[in-house]
């Protein structure tokens, strides 16, 4: 029998009055943070002034990036749910926030923010790659405290098992789950390494972004195989999120090996010229 006891884990900091100050959203904020400054020292080294930028961007697109994640989760996995309890729609602290869908609308924001102040957005992709993944890594930190974002049951006696006020034990009970998030988070910390160790190559513009999206699809459509959350499978084949996971890989494959090929055949042509 495993043992009958959970992780400690603080989903609530302390209250003010009646209202809760969860760890969660106070983590979540911390990435965005963090991710934002570590993207100000970025932009600051790559020496374009587009650091000045940055500030505005984590604001606009942190934002967007919550919105995109929850509205992804409702819309794509739970709306059977929320289409009859409306009123918790927002209710992020119970679990639902899809990172796909965040990195998404909060990429786009970002685009849309430097076309119109006429940076060069592909190269500025590149510089902010790391950072972004950085901020999903400490993401997850809030995904394990929360109880949310879980791992299958292990089928032994190893795992974690989650107090009962998470998602987690409301769903699998005392069952140790696989720690799918802290694999997540680790991968994400491997992937930003590997990404600023790109930075440093003679690499196309963009590339470093699309390297970005092909690693951690990558790492993600491998680790659903141990999440134990949106188990359903999409036409019987894959989850949804695995689905979305092979869609942005091979997007970001193509991608990554035509910008090799724009490049170098533009920079034939200036040879001639």
């Amino acid at each position: 029998m495993p043992p009958r006891h959970g992780l400690i884990m603080h989903q609530y900091l302390f209250y003010i009055g009646q209202f809760p100050i969860r760890t969660y959203g106070t983590v979540l904020a911390l990435a965005i943070i963090l991710a934002t400054g570590v993207g100000y020292f970025l932009a600051k080294q790559d020496g374009r002034g587009y650091e000045k930028h940055i500030a505005d961007m984590g604001i606009y697109c942190g934002i967007a990036g919550l919105i995109g994640a929850r509205l992804w989760d409702v819309f794509f996995f739970d709306w059977d749910y929320y289409s009859m309890h409306l009123t918790e729609l927002f209710n992020v602290w119970q679990g639902g926030m899809a990172v796909q869908g965040g990195v998404l609308l909060g990429v786009i924001t970002g685009v849309i923010y430097s076309i119109r102040h006429k940076l060069d957005t592909l190269h500025f992709m590149d510089v902010l790659a790391p950072a972004i993944i950085l901020g999903q890594s400490l993401g997850r930190c809030a995904n394990l405290l929360n109880g949310d974002a879980f791992g299958a049951p292990t089928g032994g006696p190893f795992g974690i098992i989650y107090p009962a006020t998470t998602l987690a034990h409301h769903v699998y009970g005392d069952q140790p789950l696989w720690p799918a998030e802290v694999w997540e988070g680790q991968l994400d910390l491997a992937i930003f390494a590997l990404l600023l160790m790109y930075r440093c190559t003679n690499h196309a513009r963009g590339q470093c972004f699309a390297l970005y999206v092909m690693l951690y699809s990558a790492a993600r459509f491998f680790l659903e195989y141990f999440r134990g959350d949106y188990t359903e499978k999409f036409l019987g084949l894959m989850t949804s999120a695995q689905t979305t996971a092979s869609v942005a890989f091979l997007l970001a494959f193509i991608a990554f090996w035509g910008l090799k090929f724009y490049a170098k055949k533009s920079s034939v042509k200036r040879e001639d010229v």
